[in-house]
């Protein structure tokens, strides 16, 4: 699904770059905006799941666990 992407407070210069270098390669520069994008994004990787779940357990190995079973049991028991 298409979406928008606003970018505020861009210097006058680098506008002046991003329009000059679309009227360069025949494109508008909203095309060219998304062409970038599209060039920048092309080689980077997704994060694996295991490799986000070790970086999150790493994270937070030194904060203390509350086991889910028994939050949920207190949850429960509020009611």
């Amino acid at each position: 699904m298409p979406g928008n992407l606003h970018i505020r407070n861009l210097d006058d210069d680098l506008i002046a770059r991003l329009k000059r270098r679309a009227t360069r390669h025949g494109r508008s520069t909203e095309a060219e905006h998304r062409e970038i994008l599209r060039q920048a994004l092309a080689h980077e990787e997704e994060p694996a799941f295991d490799k986000l779940a070790a970086d999150l357990r790493k994270l937070t190995e030194r904060h203390k666990q509350t086991d889910s079973e028994r939050l949920l049991r207190e949850g429960r028991d509020e009611r």
